[in-house]
């Protein structure tokens, strides 16, 4: 469906970690079953959280293909394209064939354009997807601001809405609102996606024990400057009878700011 803009999307349920049991237990320390992820699904539908975001690479190329298998129709599924530094005729069609195929789908509800390389080139390719009715709407990720009103300039040529950008964004990480691009999506009616609102686990307080991952090493090194920050959030979270990280997706949401949950 072509989606509103206007709409009100609580959250996007992020799929990164769906998948290969070898990628989750090196990156986050554990894998999660099939059954898991069955339940995961039902649980969300039931919960208004009706959009599944998705990549090629998502669990070593599981995630799609578990995406394809678990999701009921009616769910809305966001994947995205990768481009390299060089253009070659056809790629995005090329790749996003193989994305259907993983989904059992003839359509995708929003695709995405994940870096701005080669811009004119790979936006003309989605736009004719677009226009075939294959892809209902499209979005720009890890763009700048300039890069994002170029992008617009494009499609707004080719009659074409742009629906979202999707950047970095959390508690921690506030230069997209700081240098306006968050305030240009709003004036141009287009949404703002937040990933790593978590900050790969990092602004989820620490917990004593539990397996060592390259995720855990990593916010190890940092959980020391963020006491206070950690204390405050507690202090909010119990206030509202919420969990620390549900306070970290909700200041997004307060901004305006759509979170991808994992």
């Amino acid at each position: 469906m072509k989606m509103n803009v206007n709409n009100v999307y609580k959250a996007i349920v992020g799929t990164n970690s769906w998948g290969s049991k070898t990628y989750g237990k090196v990156l986050r320390g554990s894998s999660v079953s099939k059954e898991t992820l069955r339940q995961t699904v039902e649980e969300a539908m039931s919960r208004g959280l009706v959009i599944f975001y998705t990549a090629q690479d998502y669990g070593l190329g599981e995630g799609q293909r578990l995406i394809g298998e678990l999701c009921p129709k009616d769910a809305m599924i966001s994947s995205k394209y990768t481009p390299g530094t060089k253009y070659t005729a056809g790629q995005v069609r090329r790749s996003f064939e193989k994305d259907l195929k993983d989904f059992g789908r003839d359509y995708v509800d929003i695709y995405w354009f994940h870096l701005p390389n080669c811009i004119e080139q790979n936006l003309a390719e989605m736009t004719a997807l677009y226009k075939e009715g294959k892809v209902r709407n499209i979005g720009i990720s890890n763009f700048t601001l300039e890069e994002c009103k170029r992008a617009k300039a494009l499609l707004d040529k080719a009659g074409v809405p742009l629906f979202g950008v999707q950047n970095h964004y959390s508690i921690i990480a506030r230069e997209w609102e700081q240098n306006g691009l968050v305030d240009w999506c709003k004036a141009n009616s287009v949404q703002f996606w937040a990933w790593a609102v978590l900050e790969e686990g990092l602004l989820v307080p620490p917990k004593k024990g539990g397996k060592m991952s390259a995720m855990k090493l990593f916010c190890l090194r940092r959980q020391s400057k963020l006491l206070l920050l950690y204390k405050k959030m507690y202090i909010i979270g119990r206030r509202h009878n919420i969990t620390p990280a549900q306070v970290a997706m909700a200041f997004c949401t307060s901004k305006g700011i759509v979170p991808i949950c994992g």
